[in-house]
């Protein structure tokens, strides 16, 4: 098992590689400011079909709009 700060500066490192530094500071930034349940959402996605970040932060925002609206 890794530890706590090996997992943040992997997920910096994933972040930043596939959303620039700018996006992935702003990803952040988003995750902090909003109440969502990575987790809970995630469990309730099929877990069989693959999908890109940008699918991901996609289906995320529609899960968080429904909520709020």
């Amino acid at each position: 098992m890794i530890t706590d700060t090996e997992i943040k500066i992997k997920g910096l490192q994933i972040l930043t590689r596939y959303l620039g530094e700018v996006e992935a500071e702003r990803f952040i930034s988003l995750i902090q400011r909003e109440r969502f349940d990575y987790t809970r959402w995630r469990q309730h996605q099929d877990l069989d079909e693959a999908f890109t970040l940008e699918e991901i932060s996609r289906k995320a925002m529609q899960l968080r709009e429904q909520k709020a609206g």
